[in-house]
Parts: C-alpha cells; structure tokens; sequence
C-alpha cells in the first residue's frame, strides 16, 4: 500500500509564488483606486462670495499612496527574479510599503481631518476661511484592504521555499544544453532518453544510441558464448 505524499517544495513554491503575485497585484489596485477617490472635501468662504467647495482625492491627501502602488507593481516583477533570502528582503520591503501606506488611511479613519491640513491642501486664497470638512471614508477602507494584501503578500514571499528555481532548460544557452547532453550521455546512461535529451546529444557532436547499441551487442556475444560453453555435450 502506498503512502499519501505532500506536494514537494517547486509545487508548494509555485503556489506561494502565484499567491504572492495576486496579493500584491490587489495591493496595487486597492492603492491606486484609492489614490484616484475623493477623500476629503473642503468647504470655505472668503466673505465676497459664495462658499466654494474643494474636492482632495488620495493622491493629494496621501501622496504616497502612486508611488507606494508602484513600489507594488515592481515588486511582482522582482519577485520572480530573486530567490532566497533576496526573496525574504522582498517580503520586509513589500511590508514596509503596507504600513506607510496605513498611515494616512487608519489617520483619516480614526482622527478625521484638520481643518488646517485641509485649507493647506486645497490651496485656498489668504483670505479664505474653513467652514466644513468633511471625510469620506471609503477610500481610507479600501487602502487598508490593499495594506493587508501586501501584508500577506510579504508573508508568502518570506515563507516561500528556497528552492533552486531558475530559468526553464528550454531557455538554456547551446553550450549550456550541450554541456548537460555530454553529463546526461555519461551519467544518465541507464535511463531512458527523452527527445530533448537525443537532440541535446546531437547537437553536442555525441550520439546517444552508441553506447546503447554497443551495450546490446556485448550482451549478445556474451550470451552466445555462454550458450556455446553450457553445451559442449550436444555436439557430436
């Protein structure tokens, strides 16, 4: 009876590699929306006119919060390129990325805005005067929600496996496929060749069905040679 194996560490690898890749992708949508959202709106008066309403989305309130959903987006590209511990530096960056991005929005959530902050933002003329603020907290949520997606995402990459993972053979150099034809003919002699092995060889100057060949006639002459000295008897 056979025993139930786990998946083995490319097959969990890969999982946490895919998983890791779509936390930081929604990580980067959730910032960039919430970039692209009003966040506050500024209500004044300057005693001349009618009160003028300003509208401050994220990527004014929380500057930080582009370039912070395309420190994201590298980080996808990165995490396919490095491995190792240069993968768990990944996991700290993508971490502390979250967290500067939860600063303005758990602010806002939990403090609301200052009227001061507010008129410096939208830029109001000297003489004009706060009258309301108000907050809209719904781009605060889904800018959390983007920080614990890369939180998680910083959690995958550090946990993944360190494997040797690189580059799939078919991207190998000639000589690097030649190099591993010439160990797979004196290595691998008893294994079976797969098509890719045979045009490896080929293209290496070697021909991987010589040895195969003249292992069968060996065995051949041998046999026919035990067969002659078992029956010196039969012969007349």
């Amino acid at each position: 009876m056979t025993e139930a194996t786990g998946p083995g560490p490319d097959t969990a690898g890969r999982r946490r590699s895919i998983l890791a890749v779509l936390l930081l992708a929604v990580a980067a949508v959730c910032l960039w929306g919430a970039s692209r959202m009003t966040w506050v709106e500024v209500i004044s008066s300057d005693g001349l006119g009618e009160q003028r309403t300003a509208a401050l989305d994220g990527a004014t309130w929380a500057a930080a919060l582009t370039p912070l959903a395309l420190t994201l987006v590298a980080a996808i590209a990165a995490s396919f390129a490095v491995k190792g511990w240069a993968l768990r530096i990944l996991g700290v960056l993508v971490a502390v990325v979250a967290v500067a991005a939860a600063v303005p929005a758990a602010s806002v959530l939990l403090s609301g805005a200052s009227d001061e902050q507010a008129g410096r933002l939208a830029e109001l003329p000297g003489r004009a005067v706060v009258e309301a603020v108000s907050v809209h907290r719904g781009p605060a949520v889904l800018a959390l929600v983007g920080v614990f997606a890369a939180l998680a995402a910083a959690v995958e990459l550090a946990r993944r496996p360190r494997v040797g993972a690189g580059l799939s053979s078919k991207y190998d150099s000639p000589a690097a496929r030649r190099a591993a034809a010439k160990e797979t003919s004196v290595d691998s002699a008893d294994e079976p060749l797969t098509q890719r092995m045979l045009w490896d060889a080929l293209d290496a100057g070697e021909d991987p069905t010589v040895d195969g060949a003249r292992a069968d006639k060996n065995a051949d002459d041998v046999d026919r040679l035990d067969g002659d000295s078992k029956d010196p008897g039969t012969r007349s």
